[in-house]
């Protein structure tokens, strides 16, 4: 499972709920902590590796001897954002060498489904709650490049006009 880099347009794409709970979703969910884990990330949306559907993965720590630290979600949605914010530096895995600032609510309340489809509610804050907001635009077509700050967004803006370039000279040489 290879990380999808931008501007690959899989990445803006609107993402289909997941429907079906079964084994190939278990193991669509192991591969993504894998390939998040090899790419030394902290969290992963479904359309990241290509798979345009309303799943995400995350373990705040980044370690994959911490297993017990590992989120999924399917379907999640916020029904809950504090207005007290905070800006932060993110990357991003479909973004290599990219990082800047992007102020995002502080603690979040969402709703979301398990492995097995059965709902649950998650209430996040601080480090937790940045992964999932992150994560979670990806799920609307979103990056985080939308949200960053202008200053970090015109630091980036020679990073992004080479990976557009990479893009495209890839898709002729293809």
């Amino acid at each position: 499972m290879d990380i999808v880099i931008y501007p690959d347009p899989r990445l803006r794409k609107k993402n289909a709920p997941v429907t079906t709970f079964d084994k190939s979703l278990a193991t669509n969910v192991r591969e993504m902590f894998d390939a998040m884990y090899a790419t030394s990330g902290v969290g992963l949306a479904a359309p990241q590796v290509g798979l345009n559907i309303r799943l995400l993965v995350y373990n705040p720590s980044g370690k994959s001897d911490l297993p017990n630290e590992e989120v999924v979600l399917c379907n999640p949605k916020m029904v809950y954002k504090s207005k007290e914010t905070e800006s932060g530096e993110e990357g991003c895995l479909s973004f290599p060498e990219v990082n800047g600032q992007v102020i995002r609510p502080l603690k979040v309340k969402i709703e979301a489904q398990n492995l097995e489809g059965e709902a649950f509610e998650l209430e996040l804050e601080d480090w937790d709650a940045r992964i999932f907001q992150h994560e979670l635009d990806h799920l609307d077509g979103i990056l985080f490049i939308d949200r960053m700050t202008p200053a970090s967004k015109n630091q980036v803006k020679p990073v992004l006009e080479d990976l557009v370039h990479d893009y495209k000279q890839a898709l002729a040489d293809s």
